[in-house]
């Protein structure tokens, strides 16, 4: 109780003569509680401050006015919020903020629905300027009319800071300097006027104290403090959400801010064509907002040189052109939502400590970024559209040698392409070794390819095939010509029973048993024989298959010496030819000697293939079995082939 009463000597009472409709609620601050400030934009000593505060007093404004006529106020009352400020009550307001004079504890106030117009307003503005507030909060003004040029004193203040939002103002005829010369000239360290429709604001006429301005969602243009050289204790500068359009009038209306340190140019129209213009920023800058504008690969040739933490979010950009900058002290770039298709280098930025590049066009980003920037700490590259193929491959292992640099590992990296891999992440992608590993591969397919063409050179060699080549080419061409020599439809004439083929060392047999046995016996056999049906300046290639063609029966005299005969081999495979070609049963196989397996040439794989599946006359060494052989061989022949008047014996080609 004693406490109370030690209390109450602190306070001093102020009678309320305002109406019920000024106030909806009145706060109260007085020691002992704390409560974060109405507005500390801009603490002096860049502090957390805190704010004791009392209980909230409340009065609603349908009270009865006895109930409102006495409002207690404590001289330490550090915060103070009201409302419902018009033209009607508005004297009242200055009349208790007259109260606050320097010295007081009253360091904070809001205003809020205020509707007054320009003479109120100044009115009220001036007693805060001579009052003990710091930090004076205005929200959502409707200025009714009558702006005019109004002489403002701003000597011996502590305000500090200054902020307003949502202005209206309705006088649609007024001289703009005499609205934003007010603003201009204050000596406070910030200002902020946010959501107001302000289309300009003016240098201020001397060296200015601001040290924070910030002009949220209004309609500024480039012509902002252009060529403005009176802020030049200015570090803070917040832009975001006007109508600026050219990057390099933004860099020259920062260029004589001296003391400028963040620039927030985000959610403008901001564009740059690198058309021969050259940038100028202030030196001190070093952090930089150019999000959310319509910038393309050119912005690299318009940025601070000094510059270290650059946000370019939310542009157009497809590439980090390389060599148009150097930006030795950046350390930290935002490059998220734009069109990249490649994780950029770190050439012109040799001190990058953090990189954002999500949401861009990457499906396989370079594996040797962090060679290249080996400063680098932390890598956020997700929610890309990535590929997963081989080159990935080398993304992934490059995630388990960073040591956790890649930021939202595993989570924010999923394969977008191919279809059937859509969804997967990337650590749960794999494929071996062999399918990725290019050199590998192409070893292994050289190897391959090695072998292959070994087995094919062994298998023409030992099939002899360029040799069957050439025997087919020139069978081919010996048709051809065939077909050219006579009438269309019209084939050659046999002129033959038999063909015999046989080795000159077998010539003997042949002359003294073969032939006369055969035309001079019965039946009248005509045989064509090399040495006397061969044609003169033919080849002899040429001359074998018209024999061949010309007779009805190809006769094979089989022996060692056959089968180590080249022109026998070339006889035996044009006849093979014919008997496939035209699927007749035109070859008789004599063996005169008995011909071992091992003999045979491999590449003699017909005749192996004849005698082995082909029944063949076997010259018998008992000359009583002569006669029944030569029956059996005149069967295999028997043939009319001329007519009764032409048929005669010992007919030639």
């Amino acid at each position: 109780m004693s406490e109370n009463r030690s209390s109450l000597r602190n306070l001093f009472v102020y009678k309320c003569l305002f109406g019920l409709t000024f106030w909806n609620y009145v706060i109260l601050s007085v020691e002992n509680e704390l409560l974060t400030p109405v507005s500390n934009n801009f603490p002096e000593d860049g502090s957390d401050q805190k704010i004791k505060s009392l209980p909230l007093l409340y009065t609603n404004r349908h009270q009865s006015k006895a109930n409102f006529d006495w409002v207690v106020i404590q001289n330490t009352t550090e915060s103070l919020s009201l409302s419902e400020i018009t033209n009607g009550n508005v004297k009242k307001l200055v009349a208790l903020l007259s109260n606050f004079r320097e010295g007081s504890g009253l360091q904070n106030l809001t205003l809020t629905n205020m509707s007054v117009d320009w003479n109120a307003l100044m009115e009220v503005f001036q007693t805060v300027w001579h009052s003990s507030i710091q930090y004076f909060n205005v929200n959502r003004i409707t200025q009714l009319s009558d702006i005019k040029r109004y002489v403002f004193d701003y000597a011996g203040t502590s305000m500090k800071a200054l902020t307003m939002k949502k202005i209206r103002i309705t006088d649609l005829y007024f001289s703009q300097d005499d609205l934003y010369r007010i603003f201009a000239d204050m000596n406070i360290a910030s200002l902020t006027i946010a959501e107001s429709e302000m289309i300009h604001m003016l240098c201020p006429s001397s060296d200015s104290l601001f040290r924070y301005l910030n002009f949220l969602k209004n309609d500024l243009t480039d012509f902002l403090f252009q060529k403005c050289d009176k802020l030049i204790q200015l570090e803070t500068l917040i832009l975001q959400w006007n109508k600026f359009e050219s990057l390099a009038k933004v860099s020259f209306m920062t260029s004589r801010m001296k003391s400028l340190k963040y620039l927030d140019m985000s959610n403008n129209l901001l564009r740059h064509n690198g058309a021969d213009v050259q940038c100028q920023w202030a030196e001190s800058l070093t952090e930089l907002d150019l999000s959310s504008n319509q910038l393309a690969d050119a912005v690299f040739e318009c940025l601070p040189v000094n510059i270290k933490k650059l946000d370019l979010q939310s542009n157009q950009i497809s590439s980090v052109p390389k060599g148009v900058v150097d930006l030795k002290s950046l350390e930290e770039l935002n490059l998220a939502s734009n069109r990249l298709a490649d994780l950029p280098g770190c050439s012109d930025f040799p001190s990058l400590q953090f990189l954002n590049i999500e949401m861009n066009l990457i499906l396989t980003p370079s594996a040797d970024f962090f060679q290249s920037c080996p400063r680098v700490r932390e890598l956020q590259a997700g929610h890309n559209p990535f590929k997963c193929s081989c080159e990935l491959q080398d993304f992934i292992r490059l995630e388990r040698r960073a040591g956790g640099k890649l930021f939202g590992w595993p989570s924010a990296y999923v394969c977008e392409y191919p279809e059937g891999l859509r969804g997967t992440e990337l650590k749960d992608f794999h494929l071996n070794e062999l399918a990725c590993n290019t050199t590998l591969l192409l070893v292994t397919a050289l190897l391959l390819t090695l072998v292959l063409v070994a087995v094919v050179a062994f298998l023409c060699i030992y099939l002899d095939v360029p040799w069957y080549v050439r025997m087919t080419w020139q069978w081919t061409q010996t048709k051809r010509r065939a077909w050219h020599n006579h009438p269309k439809g019209q084939e050659a004439a046999l002129q033959f029973h038999a063909f015999i083929s046989y080795s000159e060392r077998d010539a003997l047999w042949v002359k003294n048993e073969l032939i006369p046995n055969l035309e001079k016996g019965e039946g009248c056999v005509q045989l064509c024989v090399h040495e006397r049906n061969f044609i003169p300046g033919k080849s002899i290639v040429e001359n074998i298959i018209n024999c061949i063609e010309k007779s009805y029966k190809s006769i094979f005299v089989l022996s060692p010496n056959f089968v180590q005969s080249e022109w026998c081999h070339y006889e035996l495979y044009f006849a093979h030819h014919k008997l496939f070609n035209e699927n007749s049963n035109s070859l008789i196989l004599i063996l005169l000697e008995p011909i071992p397996p091992y003999v045979i040439p491999a590449r003699y794989h017909k005749l192996k293939a004849l005698m082995a599946n082909r029944t063949y006359l076997e010259w018998p060494k008992e000359r009583s079995k002569h006669a029944l052989f030569w029956a059996n061989l005149r069967a295999a022949i028997n043939i009319n082939l001329l007519t009764p008047d032409e048929n005669r014996c010992g007919a030639t080609d």
